[in-house]
């Protein structure tokens, strides 16, 4: 079984690199759909992005279009890539153009607002479809590099095994390796925790703070992720492969990270809409910080980076407090379940 044809529906940056992973792996047909219509046409016509990939050029099998319903018919792949918070509304109005056994793929990395869904549970309610239909693509997956086709490796989760090597057969080439998982929890919440992760490791980077700083941000922010995945039922392995520490250590260190980006500007003590401003890109981070915080109190677990991340951005905290409020917190054990003294006592 292959796939025969692919909708891509999100014209940014790793929509339109996904696309281009579905050409060069063999896909006949593959439409992108952008929301501009001059965008469309420049992918259609000229076989670029000049918005989003600048100077790269978009294989022959790609086309795209504006009429999202247009992209959708026929297709045997749909593949979601627009901002996380943004999912309900538009595939509530695409989700009855969506074919029957069509398998959807979610490239979102966030936690929706409200609801504290992860974004498959966002297309099973909005469109109607079994879980097991839907794939999660994540992992180390900083666009630019596979567009210049660099080695890289991602993760496709899926329950349904089959689908997961549908999709994993139909984005394999010869500079991105992908493997399956079956954990879909943990590989969603991967994905979102490292957003918000990576901001606080630009605001530390921003204020000077060298290599044992992130480092400790990078172990200690994995340990959130960890400790929120094992509440919500995850495989904690999940967490030590490239969903989890992975994708964390990508998005932390690279100044392609649009969320470590986003943490230096505030670093710099830039206001949340001098920071948007200056980015022009979406940070995922700076709105799941606040849902992933109410979904880690939801189940009674402590998120101390996350927490003081979504008080700088949304609470006006100075970074500088927020790094010391961190540092005060009562000391324990590093791994949960050992004792400490007090609690032998």
């Amino acid at each position: 079984m292959s796939i025969r044809r692919a909708a891509v529906l999100g014209a940014g940056s790793w929509g339109t690199v996904f696309a281009k992973l579905l050409a060069d792996a063999g896909t006949p047909e593959v439409t992108v759909w952008a929301r501009r219509a001059e965008l469309a046409e420049a992918i259609r016509e000229r076989h670029v992005n000049p918005d989003y990939l600048p100077g790269m050029w978009l294989p022959e099998a790609i086309t795209a279009t504006g009429d999202a319903g247009e992209a959708i018919d026929g297709a045997d792949l749909v593949v979601l890539a627009v901002p996380s918070q943004t999912l309900r509304d538009n595939l509530g109005a695409w989700a009855g153009t969506i074919g029957a056994d069509a398998t959807l793929v979610s490239l979102m990395k966030g936690i929706e607002l409200g609801t504290l869904k992860r974004m498959s549970e966002v297309i099973v309610d909005t469109a109607g479809v079994e879980p097991e239909r839907i794939a999660v693509v994540t992992g180390p997956n900083l666009a630019l590099e596979i567009a210049a086709e660099q080695p890289a490796a991602t993760v496709v989760a899926c329950t349904d095994i089959r689908r997961a090597e549908l999709v994993q057969r139909a984005i394999s080439t010869r500079y991105l390796r992908p493997y399956t998982n079956d954990d879909v929890i943990g590989c969603e919440l991967g994905g979102a925790v490292k957003n918000a992760i990576a901001l606080a490791y630009g605001m530390a980077s921003a204020l000077g703070f060298g290599d044992n700083t992130r480092a400790t941000l990078i172990t200690r922010g994995l340990a959130e992720t960890t400790r929120l995945g094992g509440a919500l039922g995850a495989n904690l392995m999940t967490f030590a492969g490239l969903a989890g520490l992975g994708d964390l250590v990508a998005t932390c260190s690279s100044p392609l990270s649009r969320n470590r980006t986003f943490g230096e500007h505030l670093g710099r003590g830039e206001t949340l809409e001098q920071a948007q401003a200056a980015t022009r890109q979406t940070a995922e981070g700076v709105k799941s910080c606040l849902s992933i915080r109410d979904l880690a109190h939801s189940v009674g677990v402590e998120m101390p980076i996350t927490e003081q991340v979504e008080l700088v951005c949304h609470e006006g905290v100075d970074p500088l407090k927020a790094l010391a409020a961190l540092m005060s917190r009562e000391t324990k054990p590093e791994r949960p379940g050992v004792p400490s003294t007090s609690e032998l006592q």
